[in-house]
């Protein structure tokens, strides 16, 4: 482009004459767009360096998840072992405290329990498990029979087909026999099921006996107000989960020795009712809402077809007279100070157990449930709840209006 002035020493010239002031802004936003071109250096140098760290933590992470996924049997174990050894503290602690005794003579008393209550298992309950096997295979076509004739008197036709309950009950007698003798037997079980067991029971030994010093070695290495977070975490990790493991086992003992006294009483054989005890109460109290009644419903439905209807009634009438006074009067008694959870959050957190981590998932779910809820309850602001809804029951009292501020009250005299 030609100026003005250039433009007029060129005579004859037929070059188009550009104003002044149009080639001063071409030359301003030439310059301006060459400082935008020209970025800062650092600029530069934080990209790079943020894109480092993004790949780094991107890479880091990826070989962590590669490092648990092939130690999640190693994770697994460590898992069920902190479950359990947070059960076995409150016992450990009382023995301690108590009597005198060393920590670690404590958690051997209870591993000792526990040898002698598989001895018993063995000695008394694989025998009636077995013998009830064999009686359900040699009665099953009898069985069949009772049944149908309940169901022709009820709905004019039959529930099970004779070869069906056959099969069914030499499937059941193969199954119960193999249960027996692997539970007799654990070597027969595999030498990986043996190592996993004799891991955990090592694991929940040192997290048992070693609790408070595992605890000072975390809360040494964090500040004063994290200590307190931390430690009212771990205290109300042992009180939820110890409280609910006692207290549950303590309502299986009595539920299913009772349940095994009202079977006995009605004329249930021995065989039968030894294992139906023990299975109605485990699944009663550790499957919560509707482990009641799946509990219940075998022993129940056994009895129709071995001693007869007013028999199998009388079995119903006392589960349900004694679930409510289990749920009115015991549960609330042995568990007023451990564990209170909401039933459709137990239902579904054993259901999200199960589904994540199969029967021991289940079994851990509740507490860890429990300790999650007191945990959300107490952490985190609150607020007075002002608002009265036209749904609320007639029984409860509306909330107390706000008080005023003071310019309320300013505007109130106003």
């Amino acid at each position: 482009m030609t100026s003005k002035d250039d433009a007029k020493g060129a005579s004859g010239s037929t070059e188009v004459v550009v104003p002044d002031h149009v080639v001063e802004a071409a030359q301003v936003g030439a310059a301006g767009k060459q400082s935008r071109d020209a970025t800062p250096g650092w600029v530069g140098k934080f990209v790079w360096s943020s894109l480092w760290k993004a790949v780094a933590v991107v890479l880091l992470t990826l070989f962590f998840l590669s490092v648990a996924w092939k130690a999640q049997t190693l994770l697994r174990m460590l898992g069920v072992s902190v479950f359990f050894a947070l059960a076995m503290i409150p016992a450990v602690k009382y023995m301690n405290e108590r009597w005198g005794w060393k920590r670690g003579a404590a958690v051997g008393a209870i591993y000792g329990g526990l040898v002698l209550f598989v001895v018993l298992m063995v000695v008394v309950l694989i025998p009636a498990i077995s013998s009830f096997a064999d009686q359900v295979n040699v009665d099953s076509g009898g069985m069949a029979d009772k049944l149908n004739g309940y169901s022709q008197d009820l709905v004019g036709r039959d529930v099970i087909a004779q070869s069906t309950a056959t099969d069914a009950g030499a499937a059941a007698d193969t199954g119960l026999a193999d249960w027996a003798e692997n539970l007799a037997g654990v070597a027969t079980s595999g030498i990986g099921f043996v190592f996993n067991m004799m891991t955990v029971l090592l694991f929940t030994f040192y997290f048992a006996a070693d609790a408070p010093r595992i605890q000072r070695a975390l809360m040494s290495r964090m500040p004063a107000h994290k200590q307190k977070v931390t430690g009212w975490v771990w205290d109300t990790a042992i009180e939820q989960t110890g409280g609910y493991f006692y207290s549950r086992m303590l309502l299986m003992v009595i539920n299913g020795g009772l349940f095994f006294v009202a079977m006995m009483l009605v004329g249930m054989p021995l065989a039968y009712a030894l294992p139906l005890a023990v299975f109605e109460g485990f699944v009663a109290e550790f499957i919560p809402a509707v482990g009641t009644y799946i509990g219940a419903a075998i022993p129940i439905l056994l009895a129709l077809v071995v001693l007869g209807f007013a028999q199998a009634l009388i079995l119903l009438v006392w589960v349900l007279i004694y679930q409510q006074v289990e749920n009115y009067w015991l549960s609330p008694k042995l568990s007023a100070q451990t564990m209170t959870l909401n039933g459709g959050v137990a239902f579904g957190a054993a259901l999200a157990g199960g589904a994540i981590a199969g029967p021991m998932g289940a079994f851990m779910a509740l507490p860890v449930a429990a300790l999650i809820t007191s945990i959300i309850s107490n952490t985190g602001k609150t607020y007075d709840v002002v608002y009265a809804s036209a749904y609320k029951p007639t029984d409860d009292t509306p909330p107390a209006p706000p008080a005023p501020s003071a310019d309320d009250g300013a505007a109130a005299s106003a």
